[in-house]
């Protein structure tokens, strides 16, 4: 049993529409007593988009965290080595994402973190969405499934008629998720 508050890095990445969903869970996460420290992506930390400015997503993981979020690799590097976080969540983990965490590039203060801190061998989650998940995400997701300490927020196709490719996670199941991965396990079924 850890003798503090469970330590979670928080991670936005750009799939705006899905931030209301993303930033729910944060307060939802505060409320259960997790730590958390807000990690934004360059585009989710400087695009003004149809779903908010900015400055107003920034503005509001400050508030509910009570820390600055973490928007510079520079800044996100220390995670891993200086032992500051127990367990990582991409919410909302975008396509691009996917498929640099599958490559293992870090070009972002988001992939950065994910890199750190599975260098200290802890758990990373990964809520997806993505409209392309099931078409050239797909390959992403299954090597992301068979990384040591990568877990994923279970997820389903969100509008088949329309959006054939398109997986977006039930982000309902963030907290679940993170309790099975501090456990080293992987929520089921991951296809809901």
């Amino acid at each position: 049993m850890m003798k503090h508050p469970i330590r979670l890095a928080f991670c936005l990445t750009g799939s705006f529409c899905t931030f209301e969903k993303a930033f729910a869970q944060m307060e939802k996460l505060v409320s259960l007593g997790y730590e958390v420290l807000p990690v934004f992506s360059y585009h989710a930390a400087s695009l003004d988009t149809r779903f908010g400015k900015a400055d107003g997503h920034l503005n509001r993981a400050r508030q509910i965290s009570g820390h600055e979020p973490i928007c510079t690799i520079q800044d996100a590097e220390p995670l891993g080595p200086k032992d500051m976080t127990d367990i990582l969540l991409v919410c909302p983990c975008t396509g691009n994402t996917l498929s640099k965490l599958a490559l293992s590039i870090t070009d972002t203060p988001v992939t950065m973190a994910v890199k750190s801190h599975l260098r200290a061998e802890k758990p990373v989650v990964l809520c997806p969405a993505t409209n392309d998940a099931l078409r050239g995400s797909a390959k992403n997701i299954g090597a992301l499934l068979n990384l040591k300490n990568c877990y994923f927020v279970p997820f389903r196709q969100d509008d088949p008629k329309k959006k054939p490719a398109s997986l977006v996670a039930d982000f309902d199941c963030v907290p679940q998720a993170l309790e099975a991965a501090l456990h080293g396990s992987q929520l089921q079924p991951v296809l809901v």
